[in-house]
């Protein structure tokens, strides 16, 4: 494992670039955000990441906490404490992705093909709790495992949420090549601010994506629920090529209840559009902390964690 650290003006936007590998597995986590900047298995690249040169963007490989997606005018109440976060998606008058995305975050332990990075989130107008966050990114035969913990260091119970923003690719020019498979029976209905108005069955709707589909032309900024899971709790979701041969499986355990799933279609650049595919596990759905719904409870010096990874599917003979 590598990290540099380049002084001045030649350090990368990103901060220190921290690389684990493990046989044919390569990996590189960011210093800002802990961010998953490109994961790669014999060679091919299985993230649409961003290069060191830039910092990320739309969210790409991002850490989302204490709460991911959209909150409603960055206001909420919990337990007759008010949080007030500035709104970083003004247009849509919300506050999105948390807090720790672009703040710098401190390796703290490091192993053969693993980091562990953390970042401790001090009482603030946003979030007047204090909560230490660390992501272990680590490298096993069948793949990338991140898990997350979260211990909260504040005397009163604290709100908590936690996602991930990764963009999966399996080679395809675009996203339209690609067939993918997710394992939901429902989704949410949002508005025209992103923010969750109802749900419905994906049974006899377009967003039935439970058997393998092409994504085609579909555009998805959607969050899915009720989540089919295997043996092993996880749920899966799975992207491959047309030919089945290159695939990519995004898999959560069960302190993920959500994916929020986007094709890209309103990125900047425009270049940037469609190209991977977002597949965020998310613990709670968009505008947690003031719907309540979903909302981790952190007690006070009780450790709360979750899983969720990345690997190869098997390639067809």
């Amino acid at each position: 494992m590598n990290g540099s650290r380049a002084p001045g003006p030649d350090r990368p936007p990103s901060g220190t670039q921290h690389e684990i590998e493990r046989g044919a597995q390569r990996a590189v986590v960011c210093e800002v955000g802990a961010t998953l900047r490109s994961y790669s298995e014999d060679g091919l690249e299985l993230l649409d990441g961003f290069p060191a040169t830039e910092r990320s963007s739309a969210g790409r490989g991002e850490v989302l906490a204490p709460w991911p997606n959209r909150l409603d005018g960055g206001r909420y109440v919990f337990h007759g404490v008010t949080g007030r976060a500035a709104l970083d998606e003004p247009e849509h008058g919300n506050a999105i992705h948390g807090l720790v995305r672009w703040i710098p975050w401190l390796a703290l332990r490091r192993a053969e093909g693993a980091i562990t990075l953390g970042c401790t989130l001090f009482p603030q107008p946003a979030y007047p709790w204090q909560v230490e966050v660390a992501v272990e990114y680590r490298l096993e035969n069948e793949g990338l495992v991140a898990t997350a913990t979260a211990t909260n260091r504040s005397e009163a119970t604290a709100p908590f949420g936690i996602g991930f923003h990764p963009y999966l690719t399996v080679g395809t020019p675009t996203v339209n090549e690609a067939v993918v498979a997710i394992p939901a029976a429902c989704r949410l209905l949002s508005d025209e601010r992103g923010l969750p108005v109802g749900d419905e069955a994906v049974e006899g709707t377009p967003f039935d994506l439970r058997v393998p589909r092409p994504i085609g032309t579909a555009e998805l900024d959607t969050a899915f629920t009720d989540l089919a899971r295997d043996g092993d709790g996880r749920a899966r979701v799975r992207l491959s090529d047309p030919d089945d041969r290159r695939k990519v499986v995004l898999w959560v355990d069960t302190a993920f209840d959500y994916v929020m799933v986007y094709t890209g279609d309103t990125l900047e650049p425009a270049s940037r559009r469609r190209r991977g595919l977002a597949v965020e596990p998310m613990t709670c759905p968009p505008n947690a902390l003031r719907s309540g719904d979903h909302v981790i409870r952190l007690e006070p010096d009780v450790p709360w964690s979750g899983s969720w990874g990345i690997g190869r599917g098997e390639a067809s003979a």
